[in-house]
C-alpha cells in the first residue's frame, strides 16, 4: 500500500504587500490575501487525493507577528485535515523560527513540529516503513549546516529528510543551513523536502530531492505559476512525484512591442491582444501583468507623458479579459531622438539628447542622484523598498533606469507645452 504526501514550504502567511504599484485597492486584496487561498488549495489537494500526510519545509508564517486572524485561519486548515486524518509535519524556518504562533496556537495531534534537534516520527502504512527526519531552526539565523545533525537513515524503512536549506547558495537568498547536494544523495534517505528558495528544482540521483518553491508568488519577481509536489511512495519504495497547481495570483511580465503604431487607439488595441495571449497562457486563476512598452513608434512622447491614460486603457480591457489585472506599465522606447520623425533642428529632441549623453554621464550627477534616492528610501518600511532592487546591483540598475528615462519624461512634458497641450 502507498505512502502519499505533499510537499510544500514558503508559504509566507501575513507577508505585506511588497509593491508600491499596487495601488489598486481591489488587485492588493487579491495578492495579500492570495497566500491564505493557496493553502486552502493545498489543503484541499490533500483531501482529494487523499493523501497520508502535508510535509511544510519552514517558513509557514512570514516573521514573529503574526496576527490572530490569522492563527484562527490557520487552526481552521490543520482541523480540515485533523478530521480527515492526514498528519501535518512541519518545520521552522528562518521567517517562522520565532513566530508566536510556533509558540501560542495549540495544534491537533496529528500536527508534529520538529524541535531544533534532529528528530524521527516513524510510521507505518501497509508493509511500508516510513521514518521521517525533521529540524527546526532553533534561531531565526542558521549559518551553519543542519545535515550532520540529523540521524542516521533508518534501516529497512523509506526516510524521508525536511530541511530547510539554501542549498549551495541562490542570487537573491541569504545563506541558511548550506549543504552539498551531493551529501544529500549519499545521506541514504530516499526523498529530501526542502524549503527557503523559492523557485522550484529538482535533482536527480540516488534520492528524489525537491525543492518546491512557493505554493504563491508575491510580486512581479516571483513570476509564474506555482505548485507543490505530490508524492507517492510506491511498495517497491519507487517514488513518484506530480506537480500541482496552488498559485492564485500568476505575476507575469507582458511585452507590448510598438514599433511603427502611430495612432493611441492602435496602441490601446496592441496592449490588449498582448495581456489576451498572456491570459490564455496563465494556468492560475488570476493574471497580475506588468506591462513593457517598447519599440520604436513617434507615440513615445505622448505615451510618456500620458502614461496613466495608457495604465486605466489596459485596466478596462484586462476588466473586459477577466481576472487580468495591471500591476504596474514601464515604457522602454527607443531614445526618441533617434525617430526617423524627430527632426535634427527640434530644440526639445537636441536637450533631450544633450542630458542623456552629456549630463546624466557625470559620475557627480549620478552620485546625487543615488544619495537622493537613499534618502527617500530610508523614509519608507523596509517591505516598500523592493522596487529599488534587492541587492546593491539591482539598486544601481534602479538608479540607471531613472536616469535614463528621467531626460525623456523632461522632454515629453517640454513638447507638451511647446504644442499648447495641458
Amino acid at each position: 500500500m502507498a505512502y502519499r504526501f505533499v510537499h510544500t514550504a514558503d508559504l509566507h502567511l501575513d507577508s505585506p504587500l511588497r509593491s508600491l504599484a499596487l495601488r489598486n485597492a481591489d488587485l492588493a486584496d487579491l495578492v495579500s490575501d492570495a497566500s491564505r487561498q493557496a493553502l486552502v488549495a493545498i489543503v484541499d489537494l490533500c483531501l482529494e487525493e487523499q493523501v497520508d500526510a502535508l510535509v511544510i519545509a519552514g517558513d509557514l508564517y512570514d516573521g514573529e507577528q503574526t496576527s490572530m486572524k490569522t492563527a484562527r485561519f490557520l487552526a481552521s486548515q490543520l482541523e480540515r485535515l485533523h478530521r480527515a486524518g492526514i498528519h501535518v509535519f512541519k518545520i521552522r524556518g528562518n521567517h517562522d523560527a520565532m513566530s508566536k504562533i510556533a509558540r501560542e496556537l495549540v495544534m491537533p495531534d496529528t500536527v508534529k513540529i520538529f524541535g531544533g534537534h534532529a528528530e524521527i516520527v516513524e510510521v507505518t502504512k501497509g508493509s511500508l516503513s516510513v521514518a521521517i527526519h525533521g529540524m527546526s531552526f532553533a534561531k531565526p539565523h542558521a549559518p551553519d549546516p543542519l545535515l550532520p545533525k540529523f540521524k542516521p537513515a533508518v534501516a529497512g524503512a523509506v526516510n524521508i529528510g525536511i530541511m530547510h536549506t539554501s542549498l549551495a547558495g541562490s542570487a537573491g537568498h541569504d545563506v541558511y543551513a548550506p549543504c552539498n547536494v551531493l551529501d544529500l544523495h549519499a545521506s541514504g534517505f530516499d526523498y529530501w523536502a526542502l524549503g527557503h528558495l523559492h523557485q522550484r528544482s529538482q535533482h536527480p540521483g540516488a534520492a528524489t530531492i525537491i525543492m518546491p518553491g512557493m505554493p504563491q508568488g508575491r510580486d512581479i519577481n516571483e513570476s509564474g505559476v506555482k505548485t507543490v509536489s505530490l508524492v507517492t511512495v510506491a511498495d517497491d519504495r519507487t517514488v513518484t512525484v506530480e506537480e500541482r497547481r496552488t498559485s492564485v495570483a500568476q505575476f507575469e511580465r507582458v511585452d507590448v512591442d510598438l514599433t511603427g503604431v502611430d495612432d493611441w487607439r492602435d496602441a490601446a488595441m496592441a496592449v490588449e491582444a498582448a495581456l489576451t495571449a498572456q491570459r490564455d497562457r496563465t494556468a492560475s486563476p488570476h493574471l497580475v501583468a506588468r506591462l513593457r512598452l517598447s519599440g520604436r513608434t513617434p507615440l513615445s512622447w505622448q505615451l510618456r507623458r500620458d502614461v496613466d491614460l495608457m495604465q486605466a486603457e489596459a485596466e478596462q480591457r484586462g476588466d473586459l479579459i477577466g481576472r487580468t489585472w495591471i500591476e504596474k506599465l514601464e515604457l522602454a522606447f527607443e531614445a526618441p531622438s533617434t525617430l526617423a520623425d524627430a527632426s535634427a533642428a527640434d530644440p526639445i529632441v537636441g536637450l533631450a539628447a544633450l542630458m542623456r549623453d552629456e549630463v546624466i554621464s557625470r559620475s557627480g550627477f549620478r552620485d546625487d542622484i543615488r544619495e537622493m534616492v537613499r534618502d527617500l528610501l530610508a523614509d519608507l518600511p523596509a517591505e516598500s523598498r523592493v522596487f529599488a532592487g534587492h541587492d546593491e546591483a539591482g539598486f544601481e540598475c534602479f538608479i540607471d533606469n531613472i536616469l535614463a528615462n528621467g531626460a525623456d519624461e523632461i522632454a515629453a512634458r517640454m513638447k507638451a507645452a511647446d504644442r499648447g497641450e495641458s
